[in-house]
């Protein structure tokens, strides 16, 4: 490939039909914007230079893309004029002049480093002028048609509204991704005219310019054409994150992962996962969730941003930035907010609700408990019903279980406070005070048994019996 390699990324349009505050290309799939995932495409060929031509919205577009990609030109289009236009502004941001210019849209998450890097090698290898990705499919309605001569030579581009019947009988489109000759582009673009029926500038006019000056056009079919496709819709979104997801699920389950139900699974693009993961219906990982192997999550699981250790079993859960330990247990029925960590062969179990806690190796929560703000020690068990009240109306305090410790049902820890390795605490118990290790904490007053016992038949009654109360006034 030329060592001089320019990307334009077209993301200036307004994106109307997809209705929202929102900009087109910032909507999500697979756990990343439409244009982020153009940009991890365009990384994997390490230009020389990236330019992204922004307009509608651009306060949203141009930070997004600049977070993604720090070396980005932003050049901006404010009146949005068509390709043509677009791309002339792109090229005087860059001050490109010489090597290959390749041309992509920011609405094509589909798109794939090695098909760009394909399409630029053969561009340069035939040393056109002009090269378009195109593809043939089998409603080509809405796209620019490939004309070609009897020789099979590309003669032009035709946009659906200027095409003849004719034309629109062509099977095979222009996915707009172009790649130019920089040298020729920068000549032709003040050439490209409006004459037609959007009174725009259409970068596709480049190809009959070319072929008037004799120059060669090529045309290279991508087999996988949905890779070219965009969304204007939310409707096409989601055609595109299924696709997407399918493609996703299947090469985990290729490179060794289980997963009973693809049709139920979700994994987004940054999740990573080990060999001999088990994956069973209704789950999703999402963000940048890494599973160990040997693990079994689901069914009914959603996990964002966590990692899982090596042999854990996750069940009827949902957990987010949350670590869970090898060898570890969690739900059914388990809510892992921000900040949990459970150690080696610890459990999170039924009802149980988490947050900026760490439960130590072999440590038990087991039933019905909320544990906020607190550490608790290796070995401890934590009684059914206990409540970690870790917020005064104004501050958020820390519990602090020691190792070793049992606690008993229905306790109350009222943070802040510390109960000592190997302490217990009675049921019911509400511990407002520390616990000294090895010590027994109880509270309230003492028992007292009443007799509530119903007399027998034998036995008089205090009951009246109403007819005595006949004539009383």
């Amino acid at each position: 490939m030329a060592s001089d390699l320019t990307v334009i990324v077209l993301a200036a349009g307004g994106g109307t039909r997809m209705r929202s505050k929102t900009a087109k290309v910032l909507h999500e799939i697979g756990g990343r914007s439409m244009v982020g995932h153009v940009l991890a495409a365009v990384a994997a060929l390490a230009p020389t230079r990236v330019v992204a031509v922004v307009g509608h919205q651009r306060d949203q577009v141009g930070p997004h893309i600049q977070a993604l990609m720090p070396d980005v030109v932003l050049a901006v289009q404010d009146d949005q004029q068509g390709t043509g236009h677009a791309v002339r502004i792109a090229v005087d941001a860059a001050g490109t002049s010489s090597g290959t210019v390749l041309v992509v849209y920011g609405d094509t998450p589909l798109l794939r480093g090695d098909s760009l890097r394909d399409f630029a090698l053969e561009h340069e290898a035939a040393q056109s002028a002009v090269s378009v990705l195109s593809g043939v499919v089998d409603n080509p309605f809405g796209y620019g048609r490939i004309v070609r001569n009897d020789e099979g030579d590309v003669e032009g581009i035709v946009e659906e509204r200027d095409a003849t019947p004719e034309q629109r009988e062509i099977h095979e489109i222009g996915s707009g991704i172009f790649a130019f000759d920089a040298e020729f582009l920068v000549d032709v673009l003040p050439r490209i005219g409006n004459d037609n029926a959007k009174g725009e500038y259409y970068l596709t006019d480049t190809v009959g310019l070319a072929r008037e000056a004799g120059l060669t056009v090529g045309a290279f079919p991508l087999e996988d054409v949905i890779q070219t496709e965009g969304a204007n819709d939310r409707v096409q979104l989601a055609h595109l994150g299924r696709e997407l997801n399918r493609r996703i699920v299947e090469r985990w389950m290729r490179d060794g992962v289980t997963v009973m139900d693809p049709g139920t699974t979700w994994i987004e693009t940054d999740v990573r996962l080990a060999p001999d993961v088990i994956l069973l219906p209704n789950t999703q990982l999402l963000g940048a969730t890494v599973v160990g192997e040997d693990t079994v999550i689901g069914p009914d699981t959603s996990l964002k941003d966590c990692e899982i250790g090596a042999g854990a079993r996750v069940v009827r859960a949902h957990g987010e930035l949350a670590v869970v330990g090898d060898g570890a247990n969690v739900g059914p029925y388990a809510y892992l907010r921000p900040g949990t960590a459970l150690g080696l062969g610890g459990k999170i179990g039924t009802f149980v609700e988490t947050k900026n806690a760490t439960i130590g190796a072999g440590a038990k929560v087991p039933h019905l408990s909320y544990v906020g703000d607190a550490e608790i020690g290796e070995g401890t068990n934590i009684g059914a019903g206990t409540i970690f009240a870790n917020y005064d109306g104004t501050r958020k305090h820390r519990t602090t279980v020691g190792k070793g410790a049992k606690t008993g049902a229905n306790n109350t820890f009222v943070a802040p406070v510390s109960i000592g390795d190997g302490a217990m605490t009675g049921g019911g118990a509400v511990v407002r005070r520390d616990v000294p290790p090895g010590n027994l904490a109880v509270s309230g007053g003492p028992q007292r048994n009443l007799d509530r016992r119903v007399p027998r038949e034998s036995e008089p009654t205090s009951v009246r019996d109403p007819a005595d109360d006949e004539g009383e006034s």
